[in-house]
């Protein structure tokens, strides 16, 4: 078999591996999927600037978001569904980047609830909170989420109103899953994932099967899930969520100057630059061509990390020669579990960083930190001086 090289790889590995239903619903973007598509295209019009006969020793990848130490300046963003990329992968991959030394952020829709990959990790991980009509469920979760000792609480303002997924629609996709003989004929031509599956009791949303009110069963789930998304949420949601956790706040899906401007006066941590990864509003612009402007408004007001369409450690560098602080991968690491399991994210995490490392050299830097637009070329057909 082929060596694993790039990111590329796992995903055509998991391509094979994954029933399509789940590897399509992690590798789609909405309507036409321009912006899914733009979301990695438009790193490729970032240049490096290459230098040479500088010292290229002891280099250090080490950074820190809101404060935390990690080893590089990546976190695994939330991904819905995770759980059936593979079998417990939730907690597969949180152990992994645990290992890695960078935050894996457990998302609301996830397989695996926030109490299982507690009772499976050693370290905090982070929770991303939707906001839901249910206000009492969104404190439960709150609560649930401090009591597991999570650091930081992730606040997804991007999904007020669920973006139309073609590939979902034609998949017959559900929450949760509805297994037509289609679908069994799928999985039945996946036999690892199907042997990993049978082997655990976590295949539905546990976050929200018993604990959200009348969700006590699989066939609750679906109702309500379709009318729970609050197109309601404002500002005002913000103050009272940050007060009742008490912690580090980060806010993701920013995509305007604007509303990263009344993100900084929220007193967040943090602000993620975000378009749901192509998810949401099609036609909007990439994530890396929005960061920008929104580093020239509020950079010096917040930390800005962000994610959507980084598949190497290039992409990583070149989002923080242009400002960010952090950055963030939600498929990669989908492609890696999807892969080998634990070992499929492993191996994601040892690409992006020897990318990340040795393009950093040869761009004449020792200390990632030290990144900035003093390494770019050009960004976007504009020479940068």
């Amino acid at each position: 078999m082929a060596p694993i090289l790039e990111i590329a790889d796992l995903k055509e590995r998991a391509r094979r591996r994954v029933p399509k239903m789940f590897f399509d619903y992690a590798d789609s973007g909405s309507w036409t999927e321009s912006t899914y598509q733009a979301n990695e295209s438009d790193y490729d019009q970032i240049t490096l600037r290459q230098r040479v006969a500088v010292d290229m020793t002891n280099r250090s990848l080490e950074a820190t978001m809101i404060g935390q130490p990690v080893s590089m300046p990546l976190a695994l963003a939330p991904v819905g569904f995770c759980g059936m990329q593979w079998a417990d992968g939730e907690i597969l991959a949180a152990q992994a980047a645990e290992a890695f030394g960078v935050p894996f952020t457990l998302s609301t829709m996830s397989i695996c609830s926030i109490e299982d990959v507690a009772e499976n990790t050693k370290k905090p991980f982070w929770f991303q909170l939707y906001v839901m009509r249910d206000r009492d469920f969104v404190g439960n979760l709150i609560d649930r989420a401090k009591a597991a000792g999570c650091a930081a609480l992730v606040l997804t303002l991007d999904l007020q109103i669920l973006g139309q997924r073609h590939k979902d629609l034609r998949n017959g996709l559900s929450a949760p899953p509805k297994f037509t003989p289609h679908h069994l004929w799928q999985i039945g031509t996946c036999p690892s994932w199907c042997l990993a599956m049978a082997k655990t009791k976590r295949r539905t949303f546990r976050n929200i099967v018993g604990h959200a009110k009348g969700v006590g069963d699989l066939s609750s789930l679906s109702s309500w899930t379709a009318e729970q998304f609050d197109p309601t949420l404002s500002w005002a949601d913000v103050e009272w969520i940050k007060e009742r956790w008490g912690g580090p706040v980060i806010l993701k899906g920013i995509l305007d100057a604007e509303d990263a401007q009344m993100a900084a006066k929220t007193g967040a941590d943090a602000i993620i630059v975000s378009n749901h990864g192509g998810r949401q509003l099609d036609g909007a612009p990439s994530s890396i061509r929005s960061l920008p402007a929104i580093i020239d408004a509020v950079g010096d007001k917040i930390e800005i990390h962000i994610d959507g369409g980084i598949r190497s450690g290039q992409d990583i560098l070149k989002a923080l020669c242009l400002g960010a602080t952090s950055t963030y991968v939600g498929r990669p690491y989908l492609y890696g579990l999807g892969t080998a399991g634990k070992a499929g994210v492993a191996r994601m995490f040892e690409i992006l960083k020897t990318e990340l490392d040795i393009t950093m050299a040869l761009c004449g830097e020792r200390d990632v930190k030290n990144l900035g637009r003093q390494n770019l070329h050009a960004a976007f057909g504009e020479k940068i001086n």
